[in-house]
């Protein structure tokens, strides 16, 4: 039988099919093996401060697994498959709610707020009248105080299989902060192994807000030693300088010719322990860095950062619509905390790129601002994607 163009054309578009698919099984890796979750239901079944904690497990097509509490929003376990289909934990996390509820729950996974990151002297102004928050770092203000975001329980909503969003709260003058704050913080699993995180607020008192996620990255496995081997790109030329307190001086450094350059891929154990003065300040990368507008996504969210694994072929890139970004290496993890596989979390074991405004903007006014005003809404959008190299 003799083929004829139409023949050909159908051949073209099948042999397109199926080049397309192969590019895609590179993004996301090769086809995923099956793997059991360490994390038990039971585990995280709990009253706290008379609200009902819960787990949810979020799933895409891909077998990628994200699995939540309603305490504080905390992301206990991320499964991310590397070139061979083989799945690990790649957040550190802990292994039961009493933990986390405990005194070294800290922050892992968890959305932080009513303001992520420092504000000096644990006050701020606003409208001519002083604010004085809670003091839980030093003299200062940090992560929302004592009892912040981290440490409540939320109402949460399954919309799908691979959508969860959690909602409160936080009433006038909650850690010192004015207002009755609405929020809502909407996580998705995509086909394309993102997760999105989409945050939204409310207020009926001008307040401030600044909104963040706290995972703590290691591409190898959580547990699985330090991540100084990670290869670290930011999509920034400047950071906010700080002071022997960590708190923002008001001067923005350039990152060129310093440590602090990730514009072109580096180790992130390269320049760690160089003697510059904000290394040892920060006692390793402890910085907000400023995220420029440009490259975007196909939705046109800026891109702020791309961390890979050599040996696993895990890549993760960060894309957000926030002006800065905290870079954390973990420096002041020491080997006393154990995780959820039993194995200690070591000084510089993950990686946190916490999308963000700067830290202490109520107290500069030069700063991008994070005063909102009733009748406004906050917006927030920080993806986490992850792809694999062969």
């Amino acid at each position: 039988m003799k083929k004829g163009p139409f023949f050909a054309v159908i051949l073209f578009i099948t042999l397109c099919v199926i080049q397309c698919k192969e590019v895609e099984k590179k993004k996301l890796g090769k086809k995923s093996k099956v793997f059991k979750s360490m994390i038990k239901e039971g585990d995280f079944s709990a009253i706290v401060d008379g609200e009902k904690v819960s787990l949810y497990r979020l799933k895409n097509k891909n077998g990628v697994e994200a699995v939540f509490t309603n305490y504080g929003q905390c992301l206990v376990s991320l499964h991310i498959p590397d070139k061979n289909g083989n799945f690990s934990d790649v957040v550190l996390g802990l292994s039961n709610i009493k933990e986390y509820v405990g005194p070294k729950g800290g922050f892992f996974g968890a959305t932080i707020g009513r303001y992520g990151n420092r504000i000096a002297n644990g006050s701020f102004t606003l409208n001519g009248e002083k604010y004085s928050l809670v003091k839980n770092n030093g003299e200062n203000h940090l992560h929302g105080g004592e009892k912040g975001f981290n440490a409540v329980v939320w109402t949460a909503n399954v919309i799908g299989e691979d959508e969860v969003e959690f909602t409160r709260v936080s009433p006038d003058m909650e850690e010192g902060y004015p207002g009755n704050l609405s929020v809502s913080v909407n996580y998705r699993l995509t086909s394309e192994n993102e997760l999105v995180i989409k945050y939204s607020a409310t207020t009926d008192k001008t307040t401030h807000v600044n909104l963040t996620h706290h995972s703590f990255f290691n591409l190898k496995g959580e547990g699985e030693g330090d991540v100084m081997d990670h290869v670290l790109t930011l999509n920034s030329e400047e950071f906010t300088a700080l002071n022997k307190n960590q708190i923002p001086t008001g001067e923005i450094i350039k990152v060129k010719d310093t440590p602090f350059d990730f514009t072109s891929p580096k180790v992130i154990g390269e320049d760690i322990n160089r003697n510059h003065e904000q290394l040892v300040i920060g006692n390793g990368y402890d910085h907000n860095f400023i995220v420029k507008e440009f490259p975007t996504n196909k939705n046109g969210i800026p891109f702020a950062a791309k961390v890979e694994e050599p040996e696993s072929g895990r890549i993760m890139e960060v894309y957000t619509n926030e002006p800065g970004m905290q870079l954390y290496t973990s420096n002041f993890l020491d080997g006393s905390v154990i995780g959820k596989s039993g194995k200690p979390y070591l000084k510089r074991g993950a990686v946190c790129l916490e999308t963000q405004h700067y830290p202490d903007s109520p107290n500069h006014p030069e700063f991008p601002s994070t005063i909102l005003n009733p009748g406004e809404t906050y917006s927030s959008i920080c993806i986490y994607k992850f792809l694999v190299k062969e």
